[in-house]
């Protein structure tokens, strides 16, 4: 499987070359035809003899070919990698160093993935999957396509370099064969790790697509803001995936590390936010481009930059660059990473210098309180958040370069900045939908901002009557304080979002004499774009209430012997046995906890120490239990035995409100799914309202 993995892999990369040199020259040759008959340089006399022996469109066109021919290539060389996981065989280096016998199937899928070689060789499949389904919907606008498929391919050629050159997966084992492989790192043994991964990978990758329509369009000067348009669906989705990841990656965290939380401003954790920020970013503004032709130019660099993030992203995790619980071993491809990205930058300000006057703005900003201005501060805290993210995870680089000395940035700095970025960032979530178009007058903000200003107050009254106080016993509380301010605001938020649901929908019900709901359903297919993006903003806003839960934690640590007890909030955890299992990968001690709630049995808890069976030796794990309900999560932990008294240590977190967070992100996939579905026409929705005068009609609309 070596021989063919290596061979499809040299394939690939011949077919990617010649995709993205036939693509250029046939593309040059298609843009230069009209300047051929007048001062002909030599390059264009070049294309001039090319288009006499071959056509530029077939050229283009057996680019495409060579580009779809190159996916099959890549799956085969993922197939060879993936079969030989599975069939054990550690002649290859990284089957041996990732994989061993006792590995259960579904880790063993993961095995491709958990190394260097694998997730390079991952990347580049992901990229070859959308290159494939991109050049298959060519027809959609052939010249736009041809363009993006180009640079697709240039980017392939890149990681099909690597792969072959600077970290080859099919790299054989040079010394005598064990019987048995080192075995899958045991942070990696959870469910979630066969599938965060791929979806953080699949936002990774699919960043790209965007990129390259943005590029092709601007280097064919394609007029308006079709290319927008084109690429919305593949923007949402591949946020989406990337959203996706990064939740699949707190949870991973949460329930696998054993330190009670799901977010610790790990330098890959912050290298996976920065692209979703400016990724986030890029689908608000691009709607001032599509509805009043602004900000052109800023749409465009914001895509860039969140390609150039991904890169960044995969260069800290790889390079060695950053100590993280997630990165790879330090390794030499960082050099490649550097000098592509340093290509990639130099083509974009290149081909932006040449061709901005195409970005002229269309109108401009006609007063600071507006949907226009909510867009414009809405991208502004995006961006500032990314570059504080983006600063602190640079610096300890940085200061190490020159001072000679790594100075790590930790989480308070996070924390100090972006918590209140976050807050406001929530607050113009709500304030954006509450504003029109153009310019608003006193009378209609009043009007508007009535319900949402009561429903603040009325919940900071609420807070502090169950005892949310900034001041306790004569100290400020910095985090009571934040949490405070974030239940008002989210609760201002919700208000505002389902005011716009209601009011529409009321028109609806009163004209068509639909019930609330029906009209309602109505409302938001009518415009799913809109109403899909007030879903994911109530996804949003669940989450920042799961989030400030945080301020609450409790958690205490203690040993446990036989029916001693521990209490943590309304629980009392009695240690009442211990048991004992083993199997080919690891070995388990668990501790055996009756939880009691009001002085009843409420459950049982067992959480668990493994120690898994690995090439380099034994190296323990530990398994966390977790009991959750809407109000917090009890978070047990199973910390080993105390060497001097052979007792267990437990140690118990009560984590209030966490469970939003993870039912925030079904809200947040669910309002994408909606603003993925296309709106029902005009036409549709008028004969499903057949009484609907003007001013239901207005609302079924919407706007934007």
């Amino acid at each position: 499987m070596a021989t063919f993995g290596s061979f499809a892999l040299l394939i690939a990369l011949a077919l990617a070359a010649y995709n993205f040199l036939a693509g250029t020259v046939a593309l040059s040759a298609i843009a230069a035809g009209p300047a051929l008959a007048w001062r002909p340089n030599r390059l264009q006399i070049l294309l001039g003899r090319i288009a006499d022996r071959i056509s530029p469109e077939r050229l283009a066109d057996t680019a495409r070919r060579a580009g779809i021919a190159g996916f099959f290539a890549v799956t085969a060389a993922a197939f060879a990698l993936v079969y030989a996981v599975f069939t054990n065989d550690f002649s290859i280096t990284y089957i041996l160093e990732h994989s061993n016998r006792a590995l259960p199937a579904p880790y063993k899928f993961a095995a491709l993935w958990s190394g260097q070689e694998g997730s390079l060789l991952l990347w580049a499949w992901l990229l070859g999957a959308y290159g494939f389904v991109l050049r298959l919907r060519h027809k959609t606008d052939v010249k736009l396509y041809a363009y993006a498929g180009v640079i697709l391919a240039g980017i392939q050629v890149f990681f099909l370099l690597v792969i072959n050159f600077a970290a080859p997966p099919f790299s054989l084992f040079s010394g005598p064969l064990p019987a048995d492989g080192n075995g899958l790192n045991p942070l990696l043994q959870y469910p979630e790790m066969v599938i965060h991964p791929p979806m953080l990978y699949l936002g990774y990758v699919g960043f790209s697509v965007p990129f390259a329509f943005a590029l092709g369009a601007l280097m064919m000067r394609y007029p308006g803001e079709k290319w927008i348009r084109i690429t919305r669906t593949w923007t949402m989705v591949t946020w989406l995936f990337l959203t996706c990841g990064i939740f699949l990656g707190m949870h991973w965290a949460y329930a696998v590390l054993g330190w009670g939380g799901y977010w610790g401003w790990d330098p890959v954790e912050n290298a996976s936010f920065m692209p979703w920020l400016t990724g986030t970013a890029f689908l608000h503004s691009v709607m001032m481009q599509e509805r009043k032709g602004m900000m052109k130019s800023w749409n465009v660099w914001l895509i860039f930059s969140t390609f150039l993030l991904t890169l960044l992203g995969t260069l800290l995790t790889r390079a060695g660059l950053v100590s993280s619980v997630h990165a790879f071993a330090q390794s030499s491809i960082g050099t490649w990473f550097v000098v592509f990205m340093g290509i990639v930058s130099a083509v974009c300000i290149f081909t932006y210098i040449l061709q901005h006057s195409h970005l002229k703005t269309e109108h401009r900003l006609e007063s600071l309180v507006s949907r226009e201005s909510s867009f414009l501060f809405n991208n502004l805290v995006l961006l500032t958040a990314c570059f504080v993210i983006l600063w602190g995870t640079l610096f300890p680089i940085i200061s190490e370069y020159v001072q000679g000395s790594k100075v790590t940035v930790g989480a308070p700095f996070y924390n100090r900045v972006a918590v209140p970025i976050g807050l406001f960032l929530l607050f113009l979530t709500g304030v954006g939908p509450l504003l029109p178009w153009r310019a608003t007058s006193f009378k209609s903000l009043r009007r508007n901002f009535v319900v949402p200003t009561i429903a603040l107050w009325a919940t900071v009254i609420v807070c502090l009557a169950v005892g949310v106080r900034p001041w306790k016993n004569g100290a400020y509380q910095n985090g009571d304080f934040y949490a405070l301010v974030a239940f008002a605001v989210a609760a201002a938020v919700l208000s505002a979002i389902i005011s716009e649901f209601l009011r529409g929908a009321a028109v609806i019900s009163r004209q068509t004499r639909r019930n609330l709901l029906s009209a309602t359903w109505l409302l938001t297919r009518r415009n799913t774009r809109r109403y899909g993006g007030y879903i994911v903003h109530i996804g949003v806003v669940v989450v920042v209430i799961g989030l400030a839960g945080q301020a609450f934690n409790r958690n205490v640590e203690r040993e446990l012997g036989f029916h001693d007890q521990m209490s943590v909030g309304p629980y009392t955890l009695r240690q009442v046995g211990a048991t004992q299992d083993t199997n080919a990968d690891y070995d388990s001690n668990y501790a055996l906890l009756d939880v009691y709630k009001d002085g009843k049995k409420a459950f049982q808890m067992t959480p668990e120490r493994r120690i898994y069976h690995l090439g380099e030796g034994d190296q323990p794990q530990t398994m966390v239990t977790i009991h959750s309900t809407p109000e917090w999560d009890l978070y047990v932990v199973y910390e080993g035995v105390n060497p001097d008294t052979g007792q267990p240590i437990v140690k118990a977190f009560l984590n209030p409100l966490v469970g939003w967070i993870w039912f925030g992100l079904a809200i947040i996939v669910l309002g994408t799914f909606v603003a993925l579905v296309p709106s029902l026409s005009p036409a549709t929705a008028a004969s499903r309202a057949p009484a609907a005068p003007r001013m239901a009609e207005h609302a079924l609309k919407g706007g934007d």
